[in-house]
Parts: C-alpha cells; structure tokens; sequence
C-alpha cells in the first residue's frame, strides 16, 4: 500500500509545540509543592475532583497500544475489538457501587496494603513484586516501543533513539510532581487524543465517501464493505477465515462484538469470566489505574470520576477501532498478504492514514494526540509503579520509620531507575513479532487471573484465609506457565485454547477452585483480618452515600444512562440488527 511521503508545516510544528508548552505549564502548576509529604506526592493530597478522576483514568488507559495496535486489530479483526472497551461497562458498575466505597473506607494508599491487612505480609510483598514487573514489561516498555515504532515510520528515526526520548519527555512531569502532575496533564491529554482522535476518523470518512459526498455516506460506504460479502473484502476475509476465528469453518462477521469460542480476541464465550479477572486486576488492583480513585476529595468525585470515565468509554472505538475498519476499507489488501506480515502491516494503520490523509497543518494535531497518549501512560505507570517501590518494598522492608521527605526521595530516584530499565526493554519488544495489542493483552492475561480471584473472594467471602491466597496465587503462575508451555510445543493445540482471553479464563476459574477449597481445608482467617473495613457487611456498607445532591448531578442518573447506551450498542452490533438495517451499497 502506497502512502504519501511525510512532511509537517509551520503549523504543524506550533501545535505540537503549544502542546508541550501546555503541557509543562500545567505540569508545573499542580505540582507545586506536591514532594511536600506522601500524600501529596503518592495521592495528590486527596484533593482531584471528578473531572480529574476520569480523566486521568482514562488518559493512563490509552496510549500507543491503542493508537497503534488496538487500530491494527481493528483492521484485521472489525467491530468485535470495541468489545474491549464497551466490556467494561461491568467492571466500571462494579467499582462505582461496590470497590470505590469499600476501598476509601479501607483508607490505603496502595492495593498492596490492602492485601496484606486482609491476608499477609507474604502476599504484599508477591504481589507488589508482580505489579512492578508488570508495569515495567507490559506496559511501560510496550508503550515506548509503539511510539518509537509510529516515530521510526513518520521521521525515520532509529528505534533506540525514539525510545529514549519518549521516555525521557513522557516521564519528567511524574517525577516531577507525583500524582498531581500526573493527573491535570493527563486531563489535558485526553482533550487533545479525543479531538485528535475524531479528526482521523472523520477524514477517513470523508475519503471514503469522495467528492461530493457525506460523512453519513463515507460511515455507509464503510459499514457495507467491512460486512465483506463482494469484492475484495470478502476475498480478505474468506482467504484467513482459519486465521481470525482460530479455524471455525463459518464465515467471519466482522461486523458483530460476539464472536466464536476460537475468536483470537474476544470470544464471546469467555466475556463474563474475562472482565472478571483481566478487567477487576486492570481497574482495581491495578495501581497505576486506581491511584487517582484514592486521589479523589470525596466518595462522590471517585464515582462519578469513574461514571465520566464510562462515557469516554463509549465514544473511544470511534477512535480506536472505526480508523482500522476505515484502513480496511480503503485497502483490503492489507488482509491478502502472508499472515505473519498481516498484523505488523496493520499495526502501521495509524500512521498511514496520518500519511495519506491528513492534510500539512493538521498532522501536528494528531501527532500531539499520540505523543500525548503515550507521556499520559508512561507518567502513570511510572508514578503508581514508584508508589510501590516506595510503600510497599522500601518503608515495608527496609525502613518502616522512613520521613515523608525520605519517602518522596526515594520516590523520584525509584522512578528514575524505572523509567531506565523500561527505555532499555522498550528496544527489543519489536524482536518479539506479532500484534503489539495482542502481546500486551496476552501478557494481562496471564498475571491477572490468580490475584483478582484472591482479591474478589477475600472481598466477599470472610473464610478466605492467607494460605489459600498464598496457594491459589504459587498455582495460578505455575498453571498459566504450563499453558504457555503446552502451546508452544504441542504440534496442533486445541483451536479453543488458542484465544489468551480462553487462557485466563480457565485460570480464573481454577484459582477461585484452589483458593476456596484450600481456605476451607486450614484455618481461619484471625478477626482483625475480616473486619468491615477489609471484607463486605452488606449491612453497615453504606452503598447510597456519595451519589449527589440533584438528579441532573446524581452518579444515579448518568450511570443509568451509561448503561442504557452500552446496551443498545451491544444489540446493534450483536451480529443479528445491523444486516437487518439493508444499509444500501454505495
């Protein structure tokens, strides 16, 4: 697929340079002070409002695994990848009515101190460990190799260099000033990524529909051809059937979120157990992601941070996922060629249609949009990955009577050596092979299972003891170990166990097995491990506080509204309403 030559104007240069300026000024400006104490730094002084809260939250979701390989995947896989964004409809109604009361009542700075209150030191310690390998691994050094990669395509510059200083730029305002920094320039960010965002999608549009055309006939033109029944497109789909629904002999719908059990992505059979452990540990346990919750000023601006964050939710496969259907109906061609060239092929949709599409002047919008994306995730990481370091290994190992200044000492130099040894892993991430969003989400896939089975069954359930915990999170590992040994050297593995979603699946299921039956089989949890303050009381939880004062303002109404929205686009693109609408061809 050919593409234009690249080149950026004036203007180009003064948009991303008013955004940086932006950028570092409101950087500065709320981090002021912030290394004053702990809670400044780790927590932002408990001070961010809802808009914040969202925001931020989802500005540290989004980054090049999005801009870079969730449109990929939408190119080769369709609508089905929305799923992984409409799918937390479940996990974000979990947070807003049963999480966020239950940990601002916990009053933690971390996950990990929850975990050890609830069961042992022992568990802290793993799980802290995890979290920042983790961090480093599968998101931190992900993240860096995208932008590089997205730099290395528009510039030509050399990998390593793109590395260094995307790391470098991204990480400054973290270590700067903590979760405040993090937290207003992350509200920044995800203006500019959406208004950017946007402004892809309706130029693709525009292309599709040609001169004289409208955006509603360009959605038409670009709905027909990824329901692939002529042409091209449907040579693209039936040529790698075996390929994208793991060798189900009906044809592919690209056009439906509910996939079969092979599906590589998102098969629909593992949904509910999917967003039960990959989206509880991403959304909950995650540091990097529940840090600005136990930020927030009130109980009303954590929940209705997260009900904002919802609505974003909705609008972001407008983003991420209608520019890959886009790219594949410009060019099915993409889907024609050797398989193991598919993915990285499609894994450059964003910077070709920033290539072909956008006009001199505009780019430096839509490269704001992705620089943007990826400083908000790296600032993220790099901030809650050194809150650990720092509360939960450093104070909790090595010098329990630190002083807030030692502390927030401890947390710039941590996030330093972090942000080093991410720069270095984000070199080789591209040796790897493959889709950049499927090795991410594999990696999810294999640390969330053990922990949010531990987490939502010590929540729940009061005979939850820390051996069981302990046992469930060692066989977890050694389980999902064993799958990925298996299907690597079995010669012909089951279709249905292919899909990394199917993976942690089974191991969610296995973990909440061993842990039950373990806890049943030893001793009970003490009593000052299973107070209300660490387990529900559904009696004295009191769920109804925090909501707001008028229905126009009440996390009631709009989550209501959420909810609704999520519904019906989970009916028109069930597989079964969006053919019955006889869009015509155009």
């Amino acid at each position: 697929m050919g593409v234009e030559s690249f080149a950026l104007a004036p203007l180009d240069y003064l948009a991303i340079g008013a955004f940086f300026a932006t950028l570092s000024i409101v950087g500065y400006w709320a981090g002021r002070g912030e290394q004053a104490s702990s809670t400044e730094y780790f927590l932002a002084g408990k001070k961010l409002p809802w808009y914040v809260v969202g925001g931020s939250f989802i500005a540290s979701n989004i980054s090049s695994d999005h801009f870079i390989g969730m449109i990929g995947s939408a190119v080769v896989f369709g609508i089905s990848v929305s799923m992984l964004e409409w799918g937390n409809v479940i996990t974000f109604s979990l947070l807003i009515w049963f999480f966020i009361p239950f940990l601002l009542s916990a009053k933690v700075f971390t996950t990990p101190e929850y975990l050890e209150l609830r069961f042992n030191a022992a568990l802290r310690q793993i799980f802290a460990v995890v979290t920042v390998i983790s961090n480093v691994v599968a998101f931190l050094a992900a993240v860096l190799y995208g932008g590089a990669l997205a730099l290395s395509s528009l510039f030509g510059w050399d990998p390593w260099f793109a590395v260094i200083t995307l790391g470098i730029v991204s990480g400054i305002w973290a270590i700067y000033g903590g979760l405040s920094s993090v937290a207003w320039t992350d509200l920044l960010t995800v203006a500019v990524m959406i208004v950017g965002g946007l402004t892809v999608t309706i130029l693709g549009l525009d292309a599709l529909a040609g001169d004289g055309g409208s955006l509603i006939d360009g959605f038409r033109i670009m709905i027909e051809r990824n329901q692939a029944t002529h042409g091209q497109w449907a040579e693209a789909v039936a040529v790698n059937t075996d390929h994208l629904a793991g060798g189900d002999a009906d044809a592919y719908d690209r056009m439906s979120l509910f996939q079969a059990a092979t599906h590589p992505i998102v098969p629909a059979i593992s949904l509910i157990p999917f967003i039960l452990s990959v989206g509880v540990w991403y959304n909950v346990l995650n540091q990097f992601m529940i840090q600005r919750v136990l930020g927030a000023r009130s109980e009303y601006d954590a929940r209705m941070g997260i009900v904002f964050a919802g609505w974003i939710k909705v609008i972001m496969p407008l983003i991420t996922v209608v520019p890959g259907m886009i790219l594949f109906a410009l060019h099915p061609e993409i889907l024609l060629g050797p398989w193991d060239q598919v993915k990285p092929e499609a894994d450059k949709g964003y910077v070709r249609l920033i290539q072909s599409l956008v006009p001199v002047g505009l780019r430096g919008l839509l490269l704001a949009a992705l620089f943007g994306a990826i400083q908000s995730t790296v600032n993220s990481v790099l901030n809650s990955t050194s809150t650990i370091v720092t509360l939960d290994i450093y104070k909790r190992m090595f010098r329990p009577q630190a002083s807030d200044r030692d502390l927030v000492r401890v947390g710039v130099v941590s996030s330093i050596i972090i942000l080093a040894i991410s720069i270095l892993l984000g070199g080789f991430v591209g040796r790897l092979g493959g889709s950049l969003f499927e090795y991410i989400q594999s990696l999810y896939a294999f640390f969330a299972p053990p922990f949010a089975a531990v987490f939502v069954l010590g929540i729940l359930w009061r005979r939850i003891n820390g051996t069981g915990a302990l046992v469930t999170i060692i066989s977890g590992f050694g389980l999902g170990i064993a799958i990925k040994l298996y299907m690597s050297l079995a010669a012909t593995p089951p279709a249905w166990l292919v899909p990394y979603a199917n993976q942690a699946s089974i191991n969610w299921f296995f973990c909440l097995a061993v842990c039950s039956c373990v806890s049943l089989l030893t001793a009970p949890p003490r009593a000052e491990q299973v107070t209300d303050q660490l387990t529900f009381n559904w009696h004295k939880m009191n769920l109804w506080k925090g909501l707001g004062d008028r229905w126009y303002t009440s996390v009631v109404t709009w989550w209501g509204l959420f909810i609704v929205t999520v519904v019906a686009l989970f009916i028109v693109f069930s597989g079964f309403v969006l053919p019955s609408l006889a869009l015509p061809s155009l």
